[in-house]
């Protein structure tokens, strides 16, 4: 009885608020909010109409007639759009807090994103994505969620978790969470690999959504991708290849971020034939790019100067993204709908005035000040699993031993490699380095090392536990001793970034939660990453390496060629060790 008294209460207020929406909507009672003499964008008509925005409860009420407020903000000459959203990121990217990352991006209109949390989740599993939720709970950008589906990315490597569809299920139902993160794993869905399988129908079973990561996948093997049940894709980098997919019935995530800027090559996307079926992606963004560039205003600043129409990248930018995961009440300035908005100056510079989240101005230029972010409480015991998560022996000259061994090519200004052949030993004159990659999950003492080629350093070492996808250390060194220098100092620090030379850790950027992020400010982080980078170009590392990015993507054994992971140089064409 008591359970259904509650219930009955729940509906009674949930009555009494719309009760009043419609009063306020009416005009008969005064809103929360007004924007007054506003020119807002229409995303369903395709025009920017002109009147009053009226806001209650968090909801837009009316957008129009005139209407009187509590609050009235005149945005005379300003645009009005819908909050930005984001489509799919890699919090973890960032190196800072989900709070630390709300307080970067809500001043660049920012107002959702959608994160794929499996970087912490194959260093933490479970309590990962448990800490990433609660630390992401109440900010001014809502953090949705969609599921890992690949921890780890293959097999081929040692991850400090392994999550199966059981593993995944029970969040599926959390209000939050909106399906299936990137199925990068496309060959075991292509092999009809039974665990790969399972977490696609799984998510299909609580109707959620299923992303893609396919790059380059097309003909019948895109069509048995999709036939699984894929129904986005956002490593499209031509346009090609974008418009197979799209003619497949896939969505396009037009990704530009930090490591892949994919815009330029799918411009003729936003056009009114496909851009419905488009939205924005950054995947991933470092600290330099959030405060150099920014978030999504960035990309909508830089389709309009390329020539879209700036309708219609502010639609892609807001409004498909809300429709394809199905955020029904986003995306547009509406009744009915989240008063979730952004201020801009203009559709030109696209400058970000006032941040408007459920109502309440979280940004305001004119004020100076930055976003409005209370970082949420977390329980000390969720917080505990995700510290001191560098578990590895110290590592010694004979486990990094090295003679005759294959060596990995990098290409300039790419991720992908090439076979570069093999090398007895390292010539920093020729530009041969030894790299090595140390399990760090589960204290097994697994090192492996192999060449590279492509890298620069001519003296010292550079590690990092930032290493796609399982997060293992992995460094690049001209001496052992510098090797191991930086090694072991990551192991002592629990994590991070260090650069080292002559056996002293010359900069170095601690990151303690899973060895991934901090709760340090942005500014702080960047401060001490450049550091660290400047610290590794001063050795020599090319220009046009990112030190630390590109060293991180040499352990990923989904991109070809040839990767290095705990057990061996991987060839990630052949799926098979070289030995």
């Amino acid at each position: 009885m008591a359970e259904a008294k509650t219930r009955a209460e729940r509906i009674a207020l949930k009555v009494r608020r719309k009760q009043r929406l419609v009063r306020v909507a009416l005009g008969e009672e005064k809103a929360d909010l007004v924007l007054k003499n506003a020119d807002y964008i229409n995303v369903f008509t395709n025009e920017i109409c002109h009147g009053d925005i009226a806001v209650a409860n968090g909801l837009v009420v009316g957008m129009g007639e005139n209407y009187a407020g509590e609050t009235e903000v005149d945005v005379s000459g300003k645009i009005v759009a819908p909050g930005f959203i984001d489509a799919h990121i890699h919090l973890e990217s960032s190196l800072v807090s989900p709070a630390e990352f709300a307080r970067a991006v809500v001043p660049h209109g920012t107002t959702t994103v959608i994160t794929d949390p499996h970087e912490i989740a194959n260093v933490c599993g479970m309590g990962g994505i448990d800490y990433m939720m609660a630390a992401s709970e109440g900010l001014p950008v809502d953090v949705h969620f969609m599921l890992p589906s690949c921890v780890p990315a293959t097999p081929f490597e040692e991850s400090g978790a392994t999550l199966s569809w059981r593993d995944i299920n029970a969040y599926f139902d959390h209000p939050r969470v909106l399906g299936l993160a990137e199925m990068m794993n496309y060959p075991g869905i292509l092999s009809g690999n039974r665990q790969t399988i399972e977490k696609i129908v799984v998510s299909q079973a609580h109707h959620k959504k299923i992303d893609g990561h396919a790059p380059g996948l097309s003909g019948k093997a895109l069509n048995a991708y999709m036939s699984a049940g894929v129904y986005s894709d956002h490593e499209c980098d031509t346009l090609e290849n974008a418009l197979e997919k799209l003619r497949k019935g896939q969505f396009i995530m037009i990704r530009e971020g930090t490591a892949a800027q994919n815009l330029e090559a799918l411009m003729p996307l936003l056009t009114e034939q496909y851009a419905h079926r488009c939205m924005f992606s950054t995947d991933d963004k470092h600290p330099a790019d959030l405060m150099e560039k920014g978030h999504i205003d960035y990309i909508v600043r830089k389709a309009i100067a390329l020539g879209a129409d700036p309708i219609t990248v502010i639609k892609v930018a807001s409004h498909y993204a809300a429709r394809y995961f199905l955020l029904n009440n986003k995306g547009a300035i509406a009744p009915g709908y989240l008063a979730d908005f952004v201020v801009l100056d203009d559709l030109k510079d696209v400058n970000v005035h006032q941040v408007f989240k459920r109502g309440q101005c979280v940004f305001d230029a004119d004020n100076g000040a930055q976003a409005l972010v209370n970082r949420p409480d977390i329980d000390p015991d969720m917080a505990a699993c995700v510290l001191n998560t560098c578990h590895l022996p110290p590592v010694t000259a004979d486990k990094i031993a090295l003679h005759d061994a294959p060596v990995i090519q990098m290409i300039p200004g790419q991720i992908v490699t090439q076979d570069g052949g093999r090398a007895a030993g390292v010539n920093a004159e020729a530009d041969i380095l030894k790299l090595a990659v140390c399990e760090r999950h589960h204290n097994t003492g697994h090192v492996a090392c192999c060449y590279v080629k492509g890298y620069g350093l001519k003296r010292g070492a550079v590690a990092t536990s930032v290493a796609h996808d399982s997060h293992n250390i992995i460094a690049c060194g001209v001496s052992d001793e510098d090797l191991l220098t930086a090694i072991n100092g990551l192991r002592e620090m629990g994590g991070g970034m260090i650069v080292a030379e002559n056996g002293v850790i010359i900069a170095r950027l601690p990151l303690p939660v899973a060895g991934l992020i901090t709760d340090r400010p942005l500014q702080e982080v960047n401060a001490e990453l450049e550091a660290c980078k400047r610290a590794a170009c001063d050795r020599g590392v090319h220009e046009g390496v990112d030190a630390f990015m590109n060293l991180s993507f040499l352990s990923l054994p989904v991109i070809p060629s040839l990767r290095l992971t705990t057990l061996g140089v991987f060839d990630a064409l052949k799926q098979e060790f070289v030995r």
